[in-house]
């Protein structure tokens, strides 16, 4: 399973285009977890609904429905651009120097295939879905109180296009360590020991109560 990880930055265009997109990935996990958020207000808004008035909120299941690929998809290259996806570590946490960075580029080379008949097949589906010439752009609706259904489906296929821009950019990172040999590239995750995660929290921690200190 993947550890902690860090991304290094220099004044590489690499490294520009990895904090440009980085801006991008952030606002992607906001909207993420204000989905969750939302969702939270909206089951309290149908359970209270239903107690006190008994009358739930009309189409909760159906904004469940539209707010499944907002939480499910939007923070996916977010959590890439950090090593945050569970993956299995036995024979790469083993492997160093160029080995390790042949070995992340061919994964990651695999990922972005996939990523990439992800992207094509998921806008094939929402393509299906839209039509400029029918009411609310949409051939098909959610059943309870009819809400469109493509601006949830189009959500995939841009979360995987913005996947799929991240990978591109570590396969950039990798193949440059690899050919340099270089020990820390900057624009991938570099995984953390537990020694390092320790001292990193612990510096986190006393600037917390250096800060309460002075407030």
């Amino acid at each position: 399973m993947a550890g902690s990880a860090a991304v290094l930055e220099d004044g590489s265009g690499l490294s520009r285009l990895d904090q440009n997109l980085f801006r991008l990935e952030r606002v992607l996990a906001l909207l993420s977890g204000l989905a969750v958020f939302s969702l939270m207000l909206l089951a309290v808004v149908s359970v209270s609904g239903r107690n006190l008035m008994n009358a739930p909120l009309p189409g909760y299941v159906d904004w469940i429905e539209q707010a499944m690929p907002l939480i499910a998809f939007m923070a996916i290259a977010y959590t890439q651009r950090d090593g945050g996806h569970i993956r299995m570590d036995i024979l790469v946490g083993r492997l160093s120097g160029r080995a390790l960075w042949a070995a992340e580029f061919l994964t990651t080379l695999a990922a972005l295939v996939l990523m990439v008949l992800l992207v094509w097949g998921t806008w094939s589906h929402f393509d299906r879905s839209f039509d400029f010439n029918a009411p609310l752009w949409s051939r098909d609706s959610s059943i309870d109180i009819g809400i469109p259904i493509w601006p949830a489906k189009l959500l995939a296929p841009v979360a995987f296009a913005v996947l799929s821009a991240r990978m591109a950019l570590q396969l950039w990172g990798y193949g440059r360590a690899f050919v340099l040999g270089l020990v820390e590239p900057v624009a991938v995750p570099l995984v953390q020991s537990a020694a390092a995660q320790a001292a990193e929290e612990a510096a986190h921690v006393g600037e917390l109560e250096n800060d309460e200190g002075r407030g």
